[in-house]
């Protein structure tokens, strides 16, 4: 196996705070048809310029019973804008449409295998990794996207068709690791698609 999740393999469990208050795990989300798990952070580039493009495919889907669930794993000491209190302050800025969890530890981004930010991991109803990769094919410059291999994942997905395309290579900024340089990948972590 290597470092991140591969399509097919069940989605690993989770007890995480969220910025509601509340904790969180995996049976949390279990009346979801589908469920996207996103790896994302509060300054990322990435993650800033795209978050309307992924708060839209969130509205778009819920009425289908798909939910969107973030994780914030970066080290709040490698990036002090990553920290829980910021987390915080940005869902009560942006109102965003899904429950934003704190992974102090890291131990889910790693269980996950998550790479960067945005990373994102399509689950189908029990729980099997259906896609993981990028959302946008440009979420720094948005409007330039020409695809959202998310979006299409999720709509194959909800019409009982097989994922054309269940790998594509994240884009954004790395996870900011504990005690490690901002752009420190773990060694056995790999580009999915080569």
């Amino acid at each position: 196996m290597g470092f991140t999740l591969s399509p097919g393999e069940k989605a690993p469990d989770f007890c995480l705070p969220a910025t509601d208050g509340r904790t969180y795990s995996l049976d949390s989300f279990s009346d979801a048809k589908a469920l996207v798990i996103f790896f994302t952070c509060n300054h990322c580039p990435f993650v800033v310029n795209s978050d309307e493009y992924t708060r839209q495919m969130a509205e778009e889907f819920a009425p289908e019973n798909v939910k969107f669930v973030a994780v914030n794993s970066n080290s709040a000491n490698t990036y002090p804008e990553d920290s829980f209190d910021n987390m915080v302050k940005r869902m009560q800025e942006h109102q965003f449409p899904w429950v934003y969890l704190h992974d102090e530890s890291q131990d889910i981004a790693r269980a996950y295998g998550a790479l960067r930010t945005p990373h994102f991991f399509l689950f189908d109803e029990n729980r099997r990794l259906v896609y993981t990769g990028r959302a946008l094919n440009n979420p720094g410059e948005p409007k330039k996207s020409t695809a959202n291999d998310l979006q299409t994942a999720l709509e194959e997905l909800l019409s009982g068709r097989d994922i054309t395309t269940p790998l594509t290579n994240p884009l954004g900024c790395n996870v900011k690791w504990e005690g490690k340089d901002p752009h420190w990948m773990p060694p056995e972590a790999e580009d999915l698609v080569r």
